[in-house]
């Protein structure tokens, strides 16, 4: 299976459009990020596309401020007294990355009762009152079996691995994981080990398994995680399976020269961190007074042999591949939910 790059939006999706007028509804409005964990690569080009996107959104006198705030551990119950404070400090919007689905529910209920719009990216709540803005990520797991049972049509054993535990990211992805090797029953998880969306993890993780795992084919990960991957077979000196990427600097350097050198073959999947920015702007629009559903799902970026080239030549050092989004297009996104 190919996956394109398929955002669904106008290509000018792919750089930062003009962020267009808003109504004035929003020009004393307060935007706060809620983030719970910044400890890879993602998680900065995150936090970097919020802040380019909204110090303009300032700038233009589209919202008074948009802070943002991560906590210094990855634990539910800080982010949740985090959750609090911007309650006491009356920002009119959080905007949250949730170190889990459930466990911040109860802040989030209390923003909403005291009148704050709540939106979720990427690490989402269930918490009803608050809006979500997700990826499938079952589907961006399943798609990753998808591809090798087209590469591999014997099948064979796979390695996993998998990311921050306790997240709703981690959980869906696993999932899709899961249903996608019970959909092509010849392959087989032989382990899987926790990689934290990081390269040195993942690298230790699975250097701790490598002397006692079996062959494998493959290695399905959640992203950030690939290159440790590489990097422990290297060092252990086995061959290297087919290891799906996630869309960082470093895979796409380290693929582009496996590729050159011998013809190596992958594809690599994650979600844009500039998602932050699509959320800036749902909570922007619910502040001016639009209805916007409650659950929006946004497409992943995936790159494939045909595209490495182009992706990499647009992604910076040390960073994601990535897109930014616009006014116009978080437009476009609330009205083709709304259909």
């Amino acid at each position: 299976m190919k996956f394109k790059l398929a955002i669904g939006l106008s290509a000018a999706v792919l750089t930062m459009a003009s962020a267009g007028v808003a109504s004035a509804e929003t020009a004393d409005k307060t935007i706060a990020l809620s983030n719970n964990y910044a400890g890879n690569s993602w998680r900065q080009a995150m936090l970097t596309s919020w802040k380019k996107i909204t110090d303009k959104a300032v700038a233009d006198g589209i919202v008074k401020s948009a802070d943002a705030f991560t906590t210094a551990e990855n634990q539910a119950t800080e982010q949740a007294a985090q959750i609090q404070n911007m309650i006491l400090q009356g920002y009119s919007a959080i905007v949250i990355n949730s170190a889990s689905p459930t466990a911040l529910n109860g802040a989030v209920k209390e923003a909403c009762d005291a009148g704050i719009v709540v939106v979720s990216f990427d690490g989402i709540v269930t918490e009803p009152c608050a809006w979500r803005v997700a990826v499938d990520f079952k589907k961006m797991g399943s798609g990753q079996l998808d591809y090798l049972a087209k590469r591999y049509p014997d099948g064979g054993n796979l390695l996993e691995i998998r990311g921050l535990p306790g997240t709703s990211v981690d959980t869906e992805i696993h999932e899709g994981i899961a249903s996608g090797v019970s959909a092509n029953s010849k392959f087989k998880i032989v382990s899987a080990v926790q990689g934290d969306w990081t390269q040195t993890v993942a690298q230790k993780s699975v250097a701790g398994v490598l002397p006692s795992l079996a062959d494998v084919v493959g290695v399905v990960t959640q992203g950030g995680d690939g290159f440790g991957a590489a990097e422990a077979f290297k060092a252990a000196g086995r061959p290297t399976p087919t290891i799906i990427l996630g869309n960082r600097e470093d895979e796409l350097r380290w693929w582009k020269s496996q590729k050159d050198a011998s013809g190596y073959e992958t594809m690599s999947v994650s979600i844009a961190p500039g998602v932050s920015t699509l959320a800036f702007w749902v909570a922007q629009q619910i502040l001016d007074g639009q209805t916007v559903p409650k659950d929006l799902v946004v497409p992943f970026l995936a790159i494939d042999q045909g595209t490495l080239e182009k992706s990499l030549e647009t992604t910076e050092a040390g960073g994601v591949a990535n897109v930014e989004y616009s006014l116009d297009d978080a437009k476009k996104v609330i009205a083709e939910a709304g259909k």
